[in-house]
């Protein structure tokens, strides 16, 4: 009963897929006309590498469907900072959710299967519900990922930004202005945060906006607020003429302190976990040694 309501829910799903790209539904005038009055959003400054590994290769073409149809919406959108920073972009992620999702769905029949060639019979609700429980969790097993390696990129970015500063306010004190100063800076780094840093300037001198604007939506765009509050500091300097030279200085060093304090507590939670083997290991010496003794008082009653 529960796999003909699965296959006529996919039917059905199909075939409304299917209805709505061939006649899809047309927007009302105002919604036409507040299209044509919309501003369109700027282009990214993070161009996301298109290529992926094995899963994004088996993914692509139903990820690429599946983003035609607009389900984008499967991304979510606080997802896309992490997939910015990551160099990710939302095609290549949703393949690999789709192929990790299509593997652990089929891998619990395959499993079934061998276990029924070795006699074993399972209920039918079994494998079923399991073949769902393991789609899900390898659909939201790469959010997984990207939150832990968009993590360790921001502390990286951060350590990267405090060290862009000090360039900075060494060029601000030799006398280059502000947006010499910025490109100067930029140009010395090596580093995948530079080459974003010297991606938004080139897209300044481009698209003929100011440099600080660019960091600013470098910033919101990777999830970083220092980077943000650093393009309000610089616009400060570029349109009221304020001296920021100072402000800069005082952000680099708060950066670094920062920083420390991260890996001050990153260590002592380190220690703590360490405890715990420690402990264990402690009483189960105890165990061995006590063992003994117990043994023949619990014998000689």
């Amino acid at each position: 009963m529960i796999v003909i309501l699965l296959a006529g829910a996919a039917f059905g799903g199909g075939l409304f897929l299917v209805w709505r790209g061939l006649f899809p539904p047309r927007p009302s005038l105002a919604a036409a006309i507040a299209e044509l009055r919309h501003l369109p959003e700027p282009a990214p400054v993070v161009t996301p590498e298109p290529e992926g590994g094995t899963a994004a290769h088996f993914g692509g073409p139903i990820a690429r469907l599946l983003t035609r149809a607009g389900a984008d919406w499967l991304v979510p959108r606080r997802l896309r900072p992490d997939l910015a920073i990551t160099g990710r972009s939302i095609e290549r992620h949703l393949a690999e959710q789709v192929a990790l999702g299509v593997f652990g769905v089929l891998v619990v029949p395959l499993a079934a299967a061998v276990l029924l060639l070795g006699g074993v019979h399972l209920p039918l609700a079994l494998p079923i519900w399991a073949a769902l429980c393991c789609g899900a969790a390898g659909f939201l097993l790469p959010d997984l990922g990207v939150h832990g390696e968009a993590a360790q990129r921001r502390r990286d970015f951060r350590h990267a930004l405090s060290s862009y500063l000090d360039l900075v306010v060494v060029a601000l004190a030799g006398g280059a202005g502000v947006e010499t100063a910025l490109s100067d800076a930029a140009s010395i780094g090596h580093g995948w945060a530079f080459e974003y840093l010297r991606q938004a300037l080139d897209s300044s001198r481009l698209s003929r906006a100011t440099p600080w604007a660019v960091l600013g939506q470098l910033g919101e765009e990777l999830g970083i607020g220092e980077l943000s509050e650093l393009a309000s500091s610089i616009a400060l300097a570029g349109t009221e003429g304020a001296r920021v030279r100072s402000s800069l200085g005082a952000k680099a060093m708060s950066l670094r302190v920062h920083e420390l304090t991260d890996a001050e507590s990153a260590e002592q939670a380190s220690t703590e976990k360490m405890s715990l083997p420690v402990v264990l290991l402690f009483a189960g010496f105890l165990c061995f040694i006590a063992f003994p003794a117990v043994e023949r008082v619990l014998t000689g009653f």
